[in-house]
């Protein structure tokens, strides 16, 4: 059987934390992050806001990602042999793939793909501050977070939900753990529905 998870929700949700701790916990489990798909800085485009555009959809190359997942379908022990995951044969023959990214039910050939969708929320001020204290590789601008970050958030969430895309939403501000085991449980229950 092959199962695939989203993991998504704005900046500084804890998607990754949360993706990192399913990883160690799901047998044959592979992941992908959508932040490997992005196009280099040169490709970004400036918007009116006066902002370099990384957080919109057309900033990542969502063709390879897509690619890189139908890879995993195609061939799920070859593509966890690839990256390094140990394939566990005394697990019913179950697959699991992660998504993780802020814009994975934003990209419509892959909504459909999923067995579950989570998306992490967190309050404006408390993803600003998890925002501030992060390091990224490219530095964020005086007022981009409020400019830029915010704004695109919203309006992605916003589509999303027009287009009707069912999300299981999860409090970001609940502990590391309590998210983990919540996930876990469902996907748990998921998988023993499907057997």
């Amino acid at each position: 059987m092959k199962y695939i998870v989203g993991i998504g929700g704005m900046t500084n949700g804890g998607k990754t934390t949360l993706t990192n701790s399913l990883l160690k916990s799901l047998p044959n489990c592979c992941v992908i992050h959508q932040d490997d798909f992005f196009k280099p800085q040169d490709q970004i485009a400036v918007g009116e806001d006066g902002f370099k555009q990384w957080d919109v959809l057309e900033s990542l190359d969502m063709e390879a990602m897509l690619s890189t997942v139908q890879a995993w379908m195609i061939s799920p022990r070859k593509f966890a042999r690839a990256h390094g995951v140990s394939v566990q044969l005394d697990a019913s023959d179950t697959h699991i793939l992660i998504l993780e990214g802020f814009l994975l039910y934003s990209y419509k050939p892959l909504v459909d793909l999923y067995s579950r969708r989570y998306f992490l929320t967190v309050p404006y001020e408390e993803c600003k501050w998890r925002r501030s204290t992060r390091r990224y590789m490219v530095p964020d601008p005086p007022g981009l977070f409020d400019g830029h970050v915010w704004p695109m958030y919203q309006k992605y969430k916003r589509e999303m939900e027009a287009n009707g895309v069912e999300v299981v939403y999860l409090d970001g501000m609940k502990s590391r753990e309590e998210l983990f085991h919540q996930v876990l449980e469902d996907i748990q229950n998921s998988l023993l529905n499907r057997s």
